[in-house]
């Protein structure tokens, strides 16, 4: 038997249940690197905010709970990865992007260069005027024309 096991509880909040019977609801999975590590470190933690459990690398859990601590990661983070940029409205800010994510098409207001951010040499963090982040994982992986429109505000 696995350390825990993951389930959702009568509310349908995440319920930590160790491996003697102790069980702990609600939980959230909140992962240390979600950017730079996504398979390290997640954390279990209670409502107050608490850790109750420790997972010091995704792929040690079995599959099964290994799918449940990424369902419970899934529904709490929201950075949609921005694969292709096909278009903005100015090169002067603010201005309207048009670009397609893991997640789908959308659009966004860029309020200013310096919401565009460098993490590392091919990664941008990226907040829109309403305060949604979007990622950009790798630059140089970008097709032309999205790293040219890039070049302009980078």
């Amino acid at each position: 038997m696995n350390a825990f096991e993951l389930q959702r509880d009568a509310f349908g909040l995440w319920a930590l249940v160790l491996a003697d019977g102790t069980r702990h609801s609600p939980v959230t999975a909140i992962r240390a690197y979600p950017i730079t590590d996504p398979e390290g470190g997640v954390a279990l933690m209670d409502a107050e905010g608490h850790e109750l459990l420790w997972i010091d690398q995704l792929a040690q859990l079995a599959p099964d709970v290994r799918s449940q601590v990424m369902q419970a990661l899934t529904e709490r983070e929201f950075l949609p990865v921005i694969e292709k940029l096909e278009g903005v409205s100015s090169f002067a800010t603010p201005s309207t992007w048009t670009v397609v994510t893991n997640r789908g098409t959308t659009q966004f207001l860029l309020k200013g260069e310096e919401d565009i951010r460098r993490l590392t040499g091919t990664v941008l963090l990226i907040n829109d005027a309403d305060g949604v982040q979007y990622m950009i994982r790798d630059l140089a992986a970008m097709d032309k024309h999205s790293r040219k429109l890039l070049d302009r505000f980078l």
